[in-house]
């Protein structure tokens, strides 16, 4: 039988690596997203998670063999977090469940599986470092491990194999994606050359000083074609990230000799982006002029609280990949270099200067 995948999410940072990717092997690829984006090689399908009836019509003869889901939704709080990611989960497979094609469906999620959700951001009781698979769920509500049980009955009863996939933070290219650091980082060092303020690192000192990993959306990608191909991967969580370990203290003189700009020294006291970059839409708006740039609307590029989120944790980050690499995941991603790759493409498509 063919490959056929649906990718739920294309127009994202994962669901549009992974669209390309698909494409590039010669898949049959249908991107699914509210406001769907043109992609070489990959059939659009425009629907909302949220409206079961209009989800079935769309999806009704697509028949896939592998489907992808990275979307999620944030809500005010962790309980409507769960209601609306849950359901979307449940109502992307009920609408897939009368062609009974579906032979594997990969979730991804995050390391908010061993953190918490955001109103519990790591506090509390944490599972040791390096986060491991086996470590399990947290004792709190959580939206992932709802989407969890979502595909978990789903696959109970249709019969499909599943994987689930938990990258770190990940780098990639989407314009209007609420999880977007390098993006982020590449308007805010863009503003710092272009004013002549300090480049600040806006993290916690533990995050400057800890070793910690990212994942790449092109690396996610290809953990999610190698998990839902590979038998021995089957019916399994993943972590996924690059393969290196690094510390902000290092990572940070790195972004900014790519900008040309000079690393402001670290205080030992968090400097939020969210209130660094609270009054730079006019100053963006200035810079598109200037540089005929694509994207004059400041909000649709970054992504300042989860960035944040991320550089102000509390405590070390690091994951251990030994599970996929046992079975047989050997792929690698410098985390500077995808960085710097991010980079690139933002001024090749003019979305930064």
């Amino acid at each position: 039988m063919s490959n056929r995948a649906l990718v739920v999410g294309a127009s994202g940072i994962i669901g549009s690596a992974t669209s390309r990717l698909l494409a590039e092997r010669q898949w049959s690829v249908a991107g699914l997203a509210r406001r769907p984006v043109a992609q070489a090689g990959v059939t659009p399908v425009a629907a909302d998670l949220l409206d079961p009836a209009a989800l079935s019509k769309a999806l009704g003869d697509l028949a896939p063999t592998h489907v992808y889901i990275a979307s999620w939704s944030r809500q005010t709080s962790e309980a409507e977090n769960i209601r609306v990611n849950a359901a979307m989960v449940r109502n992307v497979l009920d609408a897939l469940r009368p062609s009974g094609t579906v032979r594997h469906v990969a979730l991804v999620t995050g390391l908010k599986h061993y953190l918490g959700p955001f109103e519990a951001y790591g506090r509390g009781s944490l599972p040791q470092t390096p986060f491991r698979e086996e470590q399990g769920r947290l004792e709190v509500e959580n939206f992932y491990y709802a989407q969890e049980d979502e595909l978990f009955a789903a696959a109970a009863r249709d019969g499909f194999n599943w994987s689930v996939h938990r990258p770190h933070t990940i780098t990639g290219v989407a314009v209007g994606n609420a999880m977007n650091m390098a993006t982020t980082l590449a308007v805010y060092a863009s503003i710092c050359r272009f004013t002549g303020r300090p480049f600040r690192f806006p993290g916690s000192a533990v995050q400057w000083n800890s070793l910690t990993d990212m994942t790449d959306a092109r690396q996610l990608a290809r953990h999610l074609l190698w998990a839902s191909t590979t038998p021995a991967a089957a019916n399994e969580a993943f972590n996924v990230v690059n393969g290196d370990v690094f510390r902000w203290s290092w990572m940070w003189q790195r972004l900014a000799g790519w900008f040309g700009i000079e690393a402001a020294p670290f205080t030992g006291e968090p400097a939020p982006l969210e209130q660094q970059m609270a009054q730079d839409a006019a100053i963006w708006e200035d810079m598109a002029a200037k540089y005929a740039l694509a994207e004059p609307d400041i909000d649709r590029l970054i992504s300042p609280w989860h960035t944040d989120a991320d550089l102000g944790r509390p405590v070390e980050v690091v994951t251990d990949m030994s599970k996929s690499r046992r079975l047989g995941f050997l792929d690698y991603r410098a985390s500077d270099e995808a960085f710097f790759e991010v980079f690139a493409r933002l001024r090749e498509q003019r979305l930064i200067p």
